[in-house]
């Protein structure tokens, strides 16, 4: 400051002097010219002051639009002008120094937040209310197939009814969508929320496709119900069985080998078509029990399913065993199987015999649908589907399933086959999810029925 008044002082002296000599030489030499010069020199003088006093005015602006415009790349002296200034141009520069601390601990919280939302499993997408999409992370963008999304009305080829429930999701709204893309559905919930940046209303949607955790609760579901019952009806009809067997043998033994003592043919008669009658209700009651203990037994295996031996193995050699294994069938129905592997060479992570057994029964299944009489084919395919992971399909041109049908189709003992036992395609589910995949089905009644099997 000591610096500053007497660069003040001195600089107005100086100008004050000027003006004096200004007016002696007027009066005593009348010199225009150098009055002048002289007058010229003053004003110089009184700009050079100004431009001195308004060097802090044009810091303290420096130093205002640095911060305003996030440039922290500005230093600060007050070299000359005194200690004041001096401490004054270091209370700048830590302020800029304290500034730039915190622009690089916003910018890590920032990248430590966009690493979190890309890397989390749910689907992630904020838009304002024009449906301008502002942020899509990596999930959202593999569940609906797209890199880059402008709009939501982007989405119009993924769901039209998806689309429509965005725009009408709220803070707070929850919604169920249900999405057939070919042979594959999901089921997105939808969870919403609204925030809002600078003045403007934005909507966050979190997306999840939760087909497989329902498909694995109503199977864990039907395995429960299934093991109670099959348990309470052995625990019952075991020993029935037992008893009608041993009354049935007892009753054979003392037929065939004692003879009535009363010679009336009459009550000889009468008794032993009594004791027939007998033997035959025991004989229907204990195979009646065979019947539903072997029935019971079937639905048993579904809680019995081995644990997956996974091997690495080439599709190609597994579709080529089930087609010769229904070659004598295929050539004595006249229905035709084809089959295409894309790539040629691909290879799936499974149990072969699990997975062949699978294959067969949905074959089996094709097979016995066909309508007397028509021409069918049945295509085996492999490829690689959404997500990289391998797919296995079974497709008929049969009769295909009706649509009240279909959902049931994996629901134990539900059947559209008049001899069916309702428990192939559930079991072939239980099967896939035990291979950390999913079984689907999707028909087109009259044209035809796909099932597909996803790793």
């Amino acid at each position: 400051m000591r610096n500053f008044r007497i660069q003040i002082i001195s600089r107005i002296s100086g100008i004050v002097v000027t003006v004096f000599l200004a007016i002696w030489l007027y009066e005593y030499s009348g010199s225009i010219m150098a009055v002048f010069l002289l007058s010229l020199g003053v004003f110089a003088q009184i700009i050079a002051l100004i431009r001195y006093v308004d060097k802090t005015n044009r810091d303290l602006s420096r130093f205002l639009n640095s911060v305003r415009y996030s440039d922290f790349s500005q230093s600060f002296t007050g070299s000359g002008r005194g200690k004041s200034f001096t401490e004054l141009g270091q209370s700048f520069g830590q302020v800029m120094d304290d500034f730039r601390k915190a622009r690089g601990e916003t910018e890590e919280q920032h990248r430590f937040l966009q690493t979190v939302v890309q890397h989390v499993g749910t689907g992630l997408i904020s838009f304002d209310r024009k449906g301008d999409v502002g942020l899509i992370n990596n999930a959202a963008k593999r569940l609906f197939g797209v890199q880059h999304l402008k709009n939501v009305t982007g989405l119009r080829d993924y769901s039209t009814d998806l689309v429509n429930a965005l725009g009408k999701l709220r803070a707070g709204d929850r919604s169920v969508i249900k999405v057939v893309r070919g042979d594959e559905m999901q089921e997105l919930i939808l969870s919403g929320a609204e925030f809002r940046v600078r003045g403007e209303f934005f909507t966050l949607v979190a997306i999840q496709d939760i087909q497989s955790e329902l498909e694995e609760k109503e199977l864990q579901a039907w395995l429960k119900l299934t093991h109670v019952l099959t348990h309470e009806i052995m625990n019952s009809i075991t020993p029935i069985a037992s008893l009608a067997a041993s009354a049935h043998e007892i009753l054979n033994s003392n037929m065939s080998e004692s003879e009535p003592a009363d010679t009336n043919s009459d009550i000889v008669n009468e008794d032993k078509e009594w004791l027939e009658d007998v033997r035959d209700a025991i004989q229907t009651i204990n195979r009646r029990s065979q019947g539903l203990l072997h029935f019971v037994q079937a639905y048993r295996s579904m809680t019995r399913i081995p644990r997956p031996n996974l091997k690495i193995f080439p599709v190609v050699r597994l579709l080529d065993s089930v087609h010769e294994l229904f070659r004598a069938e295929l050539e004595t129905t006249g229905i035709q199987l084809n089959i295409k592997i894309t790539p040629p060479e691909l290879d799936v992570t499974a149990d072969p015999e699990l997975i062949e057994q699978i294959l067969i029964n949905l074959v089996k299944n094709a097979i016995q649908m066909n309508e007397p009489g028509k021409a069918m084919t049945i295509r085996l395919s492999a490829r690689i589907g959404t997500q990289s992971r391998p797919v296995l399909s079974v497709t008929d041109d049969g009769p295909g399933i009706e649509p009240e049908a279909l959902d049931k189709i994996f629901v134990p003992f539900f059947t559209t086959k008049k001899e069916g036992s309702g428990i192939g395609l559930s079991l072939s589910r239980q099967i896939m999810r035990q291979h950390g995949g999913s079984m689907s089905v999707f028909s087109d009644p009259g044209n035809e029925t796909t099932f597909s099997l996803r790793f």
